[in-house]
């Protein structure tokens, strides 16, 4: 794989952000899904801990591909599929990257605050112990933070559909090569 951008693709560790934070992203919202009409159970118990420690990479996966974006600068929409979108097609293109952005890091902290203020301190991976942030808290943890939670990650889940879905368009319908900027190329080319 390439590492290095070009005018018309990502470079290779954006690929790798990009695709490393889609799975996270899905599996974390599957388990999240599953687990939460589960009795209570050691499968629960384990699920939730997996889920916030999901939860916890892909915060700190988001904020290093934040940090990657900001340095790095994607390339720009092709002229061709420019010239083909209606103006209100870019400006979707451009609110829905933003929205997606700012969900990356609302979605976990979001579950980091209602885990805390429920009580439930979060260790990622057993192993390291991170701060409790909101103070505990049943009745926030209830009627306000897990209601956030479920909002902002099905809001997220809907903007990964509508984003995936206009990847199709782009691929099927227009056949204007925009899918393959954000596909891993072989180091040969």
């Amino acid at each position: 794989m390439n590492s290095r951008a070009t005018d018309n693709h990502y470079g290779g560790i954006a690929i790798a952000f990009h695709w490393l934070l889609a799975l996270a992203i899905v599996g974390s919202f599957s388990v999240g899904v599953y687990m939460s009409d589960l009795p209570f159970s050691p499968l629960r118990l384990k699920l939730f801990n997996w889920h916030k420690w999901a939860g916890v990479t892909i915060l700190a996966l988001s904020a290093l591909r934040l940090l990657w974006r900001l340095a790095r600068r994607p390339p720009p929409l092709p002229d061709q599929v420019r010239a083909a979108m209606p103006a209100w097609q870019r400006h979707a293109h451009h609110a829905t990257h933003a929205l997606l952005y700012g969900l990356f890091f609302a979605v976990p902290l979001s579950g980091w605050a209602y885990s805390t203020a429920a009580g439930f301190p979060v260790v990622w991976f057993g192993l390291l112990p991170l701060p409790d942030w909101v103070p505990v808290n049943k009745a926030l943890a209830d009627a306000v933070l897990k209601p956030l939670h479920q909002t902002v990650a099905f809001t997220l889940a809907a903007l990964v559909l509508l984003h995936v879905a206009a990847t199709l368009k782009h691929q099927f319908v227009d056949r204007d090569g925009l899918f393959r900027r954000m596909w891993p190329r072989r180091i040969d080319r």
